[in-house]
């Protein structure tokens, strides 16, 4: 068998969503897909993030457009992939990268953060996949959905108690997909970042919580959204199409490695 990598890991003609493409994480994933050929939609909560990210794939010569969406609403999600639709033509990759985080200590979690964290950040996922899913699989060519996981989803960390639990849940809904879907060769993983500082778990660093991780890190230091841009594109790609599915990717500096 010959292998020619640039193929391998070419996404042209492919047509990506990333919803919470607006993120600084998202965003990454957009420029990361992009960049390997695939025309990008942008999906966030504002119009203005959306487009502002779209504009600057744009002038990198990346075709992109904008979408303001809630995606804890199935319509707002739906309204979106028939944009997309209607603007590129199909829908090949989805990357479910929302994420609301919280610190809130157990006994002082009311039900309405419970509630709005696990709408945010499964909810959201559970009603992407139907309706992002149900396209792909109408579309009859296969697909790749990447679900955006945590280190917190297990083994649970302190301090961040609602977040894990939805990720968690996000972990088994990513496998049982995987699973459901494999007839129609739509592949569904999830990658698992370490610690990337972002606007959603910036309060939760603290100086001391920061010193604590870096001691449990191999490498020593915090993760560059960067650096996930490989495992986006080989997971999206021909390079990941063989039997890549059902897997939770951890890209972390070994943090999930570390015991004492």
């Amino acid at each position: 068998m010959k292998f020619a990598p640039s193929n391998l890991f070419s996404l042209e003609g492919k047509v990506a969503a990333v919803i919470g493409g607006s993120g600084t994480l998202g965003s990454v994933f957009c420029r990361a897909l992009g960049s390997a050929g695939a025309k990008v939609a942008v999906i966030g909560r504002s119009e203005e993030k959306a487009g502002t990210v779209a504009k600057s794939l744009a002038e990198e010569g990346i075709q992109a457009i904008g979408i303001a969406a809630d995606a804890t609403r199935k319509d707002r999600l739906e309204a979106a992939c028939d944009a997309i639709v209607e603007q590129f033509g199909r829908v090949d990759i989805l990357v479910n990268a929302p994420g609301v985080n919280s610190s809130t200590p157990f006994f002082e979690i009311t039900e309405d953060e419970w509630q709005h964290i696990m709408d945010s950040n499964l909810k959201s996922v559970f009603l992407a996949c139907q309706v992002f899913g149900r396209r792909m699989i109408d579309q009859g060519e296969g697909g790749s959905i990447i679900n955006i996981s945590s280190a917190s989803s297990g083994p649970p960390l302190s301090k961040v108690f609602t977040y894990g639990v939805s990720k968690a849940g996000l972990n088994n809904l990513t496998q049982w997909l995987a699973r459901e879907w494999a007839p129609y060769k739509i592949r569904v993983n999830a990658l698992a970042p370490g610690f990337f500082p972002a606007e959603q778990n910036r309060k939760s660093l603290s100086p001391e919580r920061v010193a604590d991780i870096l001691r449990h890190t191999p490498m020593g230091r915090m993760g560059e959204p960067e650096e996930l841009a490989g495992t986006i594109i080989w997971l999206a790609s021909d390079a990941a199409s063989g039997f890549v599915t059902g897997a939770l990717i951890r890209v972390d500096g070994g943090f999930s490695a570390m015991t004492i």
